[in-house]
């Protein structure tokens, strides 16, 4: 029994209470005006601003939870379909970092309306409508945290657009995430799944890292029995694909 992860592991969740608690409370004093006061134009700016960073630690406690939970080889397998899981890690994502993208991103119906959202903020969704709402048995939380990580890395080094797609054979389940910023040499191709990397300067629009993203990527990939593959060269953009394996199948309709 490794004592000092156990306290550390158990440090990381004793921080969600009083996290959930501040969160909470910034929530009431932004939306119930008439219970807690006014605010001005000042407070709420900063009020909203400590919201977002409390979120953006939330988040990050709860991806070193799941990251300990991988090392011990803990898969949660639950029934879920693409359409719920991509829409709320994009609600997710857009939380921490353009809260009126994420409440257009809330309010979609459908794929369409979603790809429209989504290309006013030049990223482009590509998927097959019938896949959009199949219905998989993964692990949810690892495959939101993946994909969050990735559309996050994409964010911060694009230059104008980002592309998703998400396809799928009998046996894997695909997803890759392309930017068109200035392209990772090969000579790092490696070295950028390791922690605390860092190649060059990051964008605006995106959560700043710790340069724990991609290795954390890495290694839930890795624990779901998937693979994770970049292409990329330097002036060129770069692609990062997910293969997961399919071990059950769920939907009722055959796709």
């Amino acid at each position: 029994m490794d004592r000092k992860k156990i306290k550390i592991d158990l440090l990381i969740h004793d921080l969600k209470v009083p996290l959930a608690v501040v969160e909470s409370g910034i929530t009431l004093l932004l939306q119930k005006p008439e219970k807690y006061g006014p605010l001005t134009a000042k407070q709420e700016k900063v009020l909203k601003r400590t919201l977002r960073n409390t979120r953006a630690t939330r988040m990050l406690v709860n991806d070193a939870l799941e990251l300990g939970r991988s090392r011990e080889g803990i898969v949660n397998v639950t029934e879920f379909s693409l359409s719920s899981l991509f829409q709320e890690t994009l609600i997710e994502l857009f939380d921490l970092i353009d809260s009126r993208t994420s409440e257009r991103v809330k309010g979609c119906t459908g794929l369409v309306s979603l790809k429209q959202t989504l290309a006013e903020k030049g990223i482009s969704l590509d998927i097959e409508d019938a896949l959009w709402l199949r219905e998989f048995c993964l692990d949810e939380a690892k495959i939101k945290q993946i994909i969050r990580n990735l559309l996050n890395n994409a964010l911060k080094y694009r230059k104008r657009f980002i592309e998703i797609k998400i396809d799928k054979n009998d046996d894997y389940l695909f997803l890759s995430v392309t930017d068109d910023g200035e392209g990772i040499p090969r000579v790092f191709h490696k070295k950028i799944f390791e922690s605390y990397f860092h190649l060059g300067p990051e964008k605006g629009g995106a959560i700043r890292g710790s340069g724990l993203g991609l290795a954390g990527v890495m290694v839930l990939v890795d624990d779901l029995g998937g693979r994770l593959l970049l292409e990329s060269d330097e002036g060129h953009g770069a692609t990062f694909s997910v293969e997961l394996p399919l071990t059950k199948k769920i939907s009722r309709d055959s796709y």
